[in-house]
């Protein structure tokens, strides 16, 4: 079993939660719970200098704001991070997100091990989603059915509320400062740049107001 799991979560309740299940039902040697981006990366750089590497990372894709400066902002940007100093890190995704548009990527770009969705169960998938880790198998929560976004794209609340920015003028910067200004992470520009890039191939547009346009036409915005 993994001997050393880094988890970042930024509600201190659900790290207790985490950090109690693993030591309980789990043989762990070392749990180290952060509740920022930044901090789990910093953690994590040291110790893998030190030729300490953690073994595993669970984190949520979402992190709210408050007075503290963040340069990673999401989930999706601690696993970059970590994974451009260790590839081979296991990593699972605990998160309220139950979009398959949204996990679908994680899997195929970001290459996660495991998606666990927070919720009544959501501590006995965890500890499945470790298990299935360390045999080097991938486990989805039971109730998502990711094979539903295969042949549909579907826009989220996130992607609408970006293109609307954008339909009204908004650059991606100003964008960016809206979203942090109203609390929601993902925020960075290039988060955002990279979105919308995904949206142009999708819909196969050529700038952002063929986007827009197409989008009007087929009823979408």
């Amino acid at each position: 079993m993994f001997k050393k799991i880094l988890i970042a979560e930024d509600f201190q309740d659900t790290n207790k939660g985490i950090v109690n299940a693993l030591e309980s039902r789990l043989q762990i040697d070392f749990i180290q719970e952060e509740l920022y981006c930044d901090k789990a990366y910093n953690r994590f750089k040291v110790a893998y200098k030190k030729g300490q590497p953690y073994d595993l990372l669970i984190t949520d894709l979402t992190f709210n704001e408050d007075h503290v400066a963040r340069r990673l902002t999401s989930g999706k940007e601690l696993i970059d991070a970590v994974r451009s100093i260790d590839k081979d890190i296991k990593v699972i995704v605990n998160s309220m997100i139950e979009n398959p548009p949204e996990i679908n990527p994680l899997f195929a770009e970001q290459k996660i091990n495991g998606y666990v969705c927070k919720g009544r169960n959501s501590l006995n998938d965890l500890i499945n989603a470790i298990q299935e880790a360390y045999q080097n198998r991938t486990f989805v929560s039971p109730q998502l059915n990711l094979n539903t976004a295969n042949s549909v794209f579907e826009m989220d609340k996130y992607d609408l509320m970006i293109l609307k920015d954008l339909a009204d003028g908004y650059t991606k910067k100003e964008i960016s400062e809206n979203l942090k200004k109203q609390n929601i992470s993902p925020n960075s520009e290039s988060t955002i740049d990279k979105k919308v890039s995904k949206l142009f191939d999708e819909f196969g547009a050529k700038n952002t107001h063929h986007l827009i346009a197409k989008l009007i036409k087929q009823g979408k915005l």
